[in-house]
């Protein structure tokens, strides 16, 4: 691929990659990420962990923009209904980490995902996160069954 078709198309090396057990993205870390010690301020995990979450979801073929749009028939969203998370060791300035996500379960309207982050071999922060489907009305939908093979692990 030329550069000029990469500017147009940089989804897939931005978006991470699928693995058979899920998916994995790397991000580094900014001075934007740190607070005042050096280290990656506690809230900016979250923001790894969606990120990872929402480059999942695309990679399998959901896109933000299509459920807003109302492509499957009505306006869908995504929503955080719960979220564990296990601060283990600090990342810092200029690390590079890798985001990994693996579905648990998908019932009803809800699908649990486990996240970690992990420099290298040394994991960093893990995180349980269930989340729920909503219509436009702000009340649950079912999971569509479709969606189950692209979101489960395949190994």
């Amino acid at each position: 691929m030329d550069s000029q078709n990469a500017a147009l198309n940089p989804v897939e090396p931005i978006a991470g990659e699928l693995t058979a057990s899920g998916h994995r993205l790397a991000a580094r870390v900014y001075f934007a990420d740190t607070d005042f010690t050096g280290v990656v301020y506690h809230a900016r995990y979250l923001e790894f962990f969606e990120r990872g979450r929402s480059d999942f979801l695309r990679l399998a073929g959901v896109h933000h923009t299509e459920l807003a749009d109302g492509k499957h028939g009505e306006t869908l969203a995504w929503v955080v209904k719960r979220m564990e998370i296990d601060f283990r060791q600090p990342a810092r300035i200029d690390d590079i980490l890798t985001v990994d996500t693996v579905t648990e379960d998908v019932s009803g309207a809800r699908i649990t995902m486990a996240q970690k982050i992990s420099r290298g071999d040394d994991v960093l922060v893990t995180a349980k996160v269930e989340a729920a489907i909503i219509g436009g009305n702000g009340r649950p939908r079912r999971f569509p069954k479709e969606w189950i093979p692209a979101f489960m692990p395949q190994a």
